[in-house]
């Protein structure tokens, strides 16, 4: 299938979007953020609080071995992050169900701009301190019985959603 090594991807173009996970206890859902991210080459993503990191087998066990190839650190808190990221010209955009959110599919990325996006734990979501700081919300609309999806779902669905919108990014890495 013409895959890309590790060393490959690690010197690969990047689309321009970081990831951080606040708070996600669920190492299986760590590991899918991480293999999402391989996926679309994420440019890094940021594991705060109690969010576990690498190695462990619950996280290779859904990452399998994107743990390897996407770049990861991690971080204290997600205020720490976000504060950091938006020194480094970053615009972070929580996702949360939020007053004054922006849907989903009415968001468009600026082209030349770079984001991050914030995904929260399981049950209480963003933590409301970085919500606070953060250039904005983003919501997936929904229309079912539940008001929420899994954390790596969402990821997946977000991440996905800048993918697609960094068209000249995927003729680029299509093309290879």
């Amino acid at each position: 299938m013409e895959r890309l090594t590790v060393e490959e991807f690690r010197q690969a173009e990047k689309m321009p979007l970081v990831v951080v996970l606040d708070d996600v206890r669920s190492m299986h859902n760590v590991g899918s953020v991480l293999r999402t991210a391989d996926a679309f080459r994420v440019e890094e993503v940021i594991m705060c609080g109690i969010t576990g990191t690498p190695p462990h087998a619950e996280i290779h066990k859904t990452a399998l071995g994107a743990e390897d190839s996407v770049s990861w650190s991690h971080c204290d808190n997600a205020v720490e992050a976000v504060e950091r990221l938006q020194s480094r010209g970053y615009t972070v955009l929580s996702v949360e169900q939020a007053e004054g959110a922006t849907m989903l599919p009415a968001f468009r990325p600026e082209q030349g701009c770079r984001y991050a996006v914030v995904f929260g734990n399981e049950v209480k979501g963003v933590h409301q301190k970085v919500i606070d700081i953060s250039d904005g919300c983003l919501e997936i609309p929904q229309a079912g019985t539940k008001h929420s999806l899994n954390v790596s779902v969402t990821a997946g669905i977000v991440i996905y959603q800048f993918f697609q919108a960094h068209s000249a990014y995927i003729a680029s890495i299509c093309s290879r």
